[in-house]
């Protein structure tokens, strides 16, 4: 006997749209059986992990704060998936685009200008596009495994902000911590409404980015021609399109918009460098990618619904006694049933019974 996995015909548009829903509703079934193991009673926790972080003006502040980054990385990186070019770096991305947008409010700390702010989020965009150039480029000109490049190269940026925040950017009047200096008031991104809240500008950098790129999907032959390269390379090369283009413009599109997201998140919510700016927002937006059916627009929901288990990990933290990793738990179990309901759509499962089938071979012959 053995199982094999028999490609369906026809996948079912139906359960399609739903596959998502029906991963949440297992995730929280799981978590719930979680919860009891832990001791903890499931409703109670979960009321604390997804329920009380809505009842506070403050708390859906700090929820579109999270959201941000995780939107912005996740929208850049559906371009890069629906290509099949697989970007799973995007977490040193963000983090050399912090690093880059953070050169002139450090080492020109003394240059006070309308201008700092605009040029750090360009330089941000720069910086995480030139990081994503480098598995691009082995990719396209030496054939090289993409997952494994863009993902070693995280573990690179995060060695190198270690290194700046303890050395040669560490602020001479911190007394020895590992932090930059803090940002001058024209180098902070403002807040959207400060009377009622710290959420930043980067969540409407993060909408923005979302309804133009769905456009450019939608309707433009840039969104054609990703389309038709992710789905089948060969049609793509014979209707013109260059896969080796595309490499590159999908890595430098999703290491763009995550150096925005980098720079934007130590600039609006953080205020300098220090050894640690992100909680996974690189790894996280992935979930939030595929939760999203790689649609821009499904992404702003996904990103919304990733962002509360952060703000849900930390109450419950608070108010149950439970770890940190709850959260990234609860991320695991929600990527698990995603892909696991997407695979049960498009193939089906069969057993093969082997002895039974030659039996009947030889009773035939």
């Amino acid at each position: 006997m053995r199982i094999e996995l028999e490609k369906r015909p026809q996948a079912s548009k139906l359960f399609g749209l739903v596959s998502p829903l029906l991963a949440l509703v297992l995730t929280l079934i799981a978590g719930a059986i979680m919860f009891a193991l832990l001791g903890k009673n499931p409703i109670e926790a979960l009321d604390a992990f997804f329920v009380e972080p809505l009842m506070e003006v403050w708390s859906l502040h700090e929820l579109a704060i999270k959201a941000g980054p995780l939107i912005l990385i996740a929208v850049g990186l559906s371009v890069c998936y629906r290509s099949n070019n697989w970007n799973i770096g995007a977490e040193g991305q963000f983090t050399m685009g912090a690093i880059a947008g953070s050169f002139l409010p450090i080492v020109l700390y003394d240059w006070h200008s309308p201008l700092v702010l605009p040029l750090m989020l360009v330089m941000g965009a720069i910086g995480g596009a030139l990081f994503a150039a480098i598995p691009a480029l082995l990719k396209a000109h030496f054939n090289t495994n993409e997952i494994l490049t863009s993902l070693m190269l995280v573990y690179i940026a995060q060695l190198f902000l270690d290194w700046l925040v303890r050395g040669a950017w560490r602020d001479p009047q911190g007394m020895n911590f590992p932090v930059s200096r803090d940002f001058a008031p024209e180098a902070v991104l403002p807040a959207i409404w400060e009377e009622s809240g710290r959420a930043h500008w980067a969540f409407v950098f993060a909408l923005i980015a979302a309804v133009l790129v769905w456009f450019m999907m939608k309707y433009t032959l840039r969104g054609f021609e990703i389309v038709v390269l992710g789905q089948a390379e060969r049609a793509g090369r014979f209707a013109g399109f260059s896969s080796r283009k595309m490499i590159w413009f999908s890595f430098l599109f999703s290491g763009a918009l995550a150096g925005l997201a980098g720079i934007s998140e130590v600039s609006g919510s953080i205020g300098h460098l220090q050894p640690a700016i992100s909680p996974g927002y690189g790894f996280t937006a992935i979930i939030v990618a595929f939760l999203g059916r790689l649609n821009p627009l499904g992404i702003i929901a996904s990103g919304l619904v990733l962002a509360l288990t952060y703000l849900g990990g930390e109450a419950a933290q608070l108010s149950l006694g439970v770890s940190d990793k709850v959260t990234r738990m609860f991320q695991g179990l929600l990527l698990f049933f995603v892909l696991s309901c997407d695979m049960l759509i498009y193939y089906k499962i069969r057993i093969v019974w082997s002895r039974v089938h030659s039996a009947i071979g030889k009773t035939a012959q």
